[in-house]
């Protein structure tokens, strides 16, 4: 993607959601919007400023006040106080600053703001701006909020089997753990169904996936929103396209770790279990345990993630660094799942990690934990064919036993060689989508064209 030209370069400002998971792909999408001769203005809430060091030096950086500026949701009372109070005054304080730029002639063109951001599309339109909502969930899983936020999926679910139109047959199980929970947890969903509140006021609807992954719902989908684009996958360029050099990471504040690498290294090609289960999920002591003796007893070697306030949960003992495997509090997942000894990830399915190992080519062991980790747990498996779903007895455990068979069939089986030559088929789909020429690479054109004839009528 080349730059443009002009004379005054169209002006984003990019509201992200303070969330690893969130940030991220936002703001590798920023990047190719800079690539096409955008300005970016990247803002976030204050108390998340600090993780954002490693952003581009040419974007600039703006903070809005959540109501807690020295801890963010740590300091409310609750969950649905935190997002009561920072709607209110996120509100106002977006407003604020689209103020101070326009009165600095630094007017903005369009603001494009996280789904879980709504209330943005509000304050952006109260201005006479261009607002784009950005969507991190794949579409599988936005259509099903979609249609609670329709009121034609009801909740509690009361059926068994759920048929919903462009997608393939979900299970209980396979639905996001939100409709699983409404009676206890209510509010949580609620959030969720919120994203699409307003999202037919939008200018543009733009998801983190691309066509040919989504292609039933997508088509669905855009007879509805007709300004829905799939603009990803929204990772790195050193790991998808290589046309930007200096692209190798999301840009969000980490140490460096080279530990790792250089472990694997010393390992032969194809023989290590990747495990990662994300930035938020907490499991329980019994089922680390059983994680931990069934890596340490598979056949093959191990490097696994495991977060600092989680290193409790290991069985008393249990070595963190031997020839046989390696635990870490963090790595550059990237590098890791690029690196020729990894065989298969055992991942809890997030969206971010599910695009990189699909776009990487690494076959996967699904083992969701909650929200929308499930229902993408269900397309890796079974409609994507890129992975196997490890199957959990009835405490939701998956035991030794059935995580070192799940290892067997993916690293050695003939199943295995079927599930390794999908995820490299939807690997070049991936790199061909936001290729030149390409359907996500057409979209971000589209977009960004789009802004610039708007700033120049």
């Amino acid at each position: 993607m080349e730059e443009k030209n002009m004379a005054r370069r169209a002006h984003c400002l990019v509201l992200a959601y303070p969330l690893q998971g969130h940030i991220n792909p936002i703001l590798q999408f920023s990047k190719l919007l800079e690539h096409q001769g955008s300005r970016i203005t990247l803002v976030t809430y204050r108390f998340y400023q600090n993780n954002l060091q490693r952003v581009p030096p040419s974007f600039a950086i703006e903070t809005i006040s959540d109501g807690f500026d020295q801890g963010g949701p740590i300091h409310a009372e609750s969950h649905k106080a935190y997002m009561d109070r920072s709607t209110q005054v996120g509100s106002e304080s977006l407003a604020e600053l689209l103020e101070k730029l326009g009165q600095s002639k630094n007017h903005v063109d369009c603001v494009i703001y996280d789904s879980f951001f709504p209330w943005a599309l509000d304050v952006a339109k109260s201005f006479g701006i261009m607002g784009a909502v950005f969507l991190t969930q794949n579409m599988t899983v936005n259509s099903i909020y979609y249609h609670v936020h329709l009121g034609k999926l009801q909740v509690p679910l009361t059926e068994h089997e759920f048929s919903l139109p462009s997608l393939p047959k979900l299970q209980l199980e396979d639905m996001p753990s939100f409709l699983l929970t409404y009676v206890e947890h209510p509010y949580y969903l609620d959030f969720f169904v919120d994203q699409f509140s307003n999202i037919d006021k939008a200018d543009w609807v733009l998801c983190n996936t691309f066509y040919e992954l989504d292609k039933e719902v997508a088509n669905w989908i855009t007879k509805i929103w007709p300004k829905f684009r799939n603009i990803g996958p929204n990772i790195p360029s050193m790991f998808l396209d290589k046309r930007h050099e200096d692209d190798k990471d999301y840009g969000v504040a980490q140490f460096e770790s080279e530990e790792c690498i250089e472990w694997l290294n010393d390992k032969p090609k194809g023989s290590v279990v990747y495990v990662s289960f994300g930035s938020i999920a907490m499991l329980g002591g019994e089922q680390m345990e059983e994680l931990a003796y069934g890596l340490n007893e598979c056949s093959n070697y191990f490097l696994w993630v495991v977060r600092a306030s989680e290193e409790i949960k290991l069985p008393r003992g249990f070595e963190k660094k031997s020839e046989k495997g390696l635990i870490v509090t963090w790595c550059s997942q990237l590098k890791v799942l690029a690196h020729e000894a990894i065989g298969c990830f055992v991942t809890h399915c997030g969206w971010n990690s599910t695009l990189e190992t699909l776009c990487i080519g690494v076959p996967t062991i699904a083992i969701p934990h909650w929200s929308d980790q499930t229902t993408n747990a269900k397309l890796m498996a079974d409609v994507w064919k890129i992975g196997i779903r490890a199957q959990t007895n009835e405490k939701k455990i998956v035991r030794r036993e059935t995580l070192k068979q799940c290892i067997r069939d993916v690293m050695e089986s003939e199943e295995g060689k079927v599930i390794k030559s999908n995820v490299i088929q939807w690997k070049t789909l991936a790199l061909k989508a936001i290729g030149e020429g390409g359907s996500s690479y057409q979209n971000i054109i589209e977009f960004t064209n789009n802004l610039f004839c708007s700033q120049a009528s």
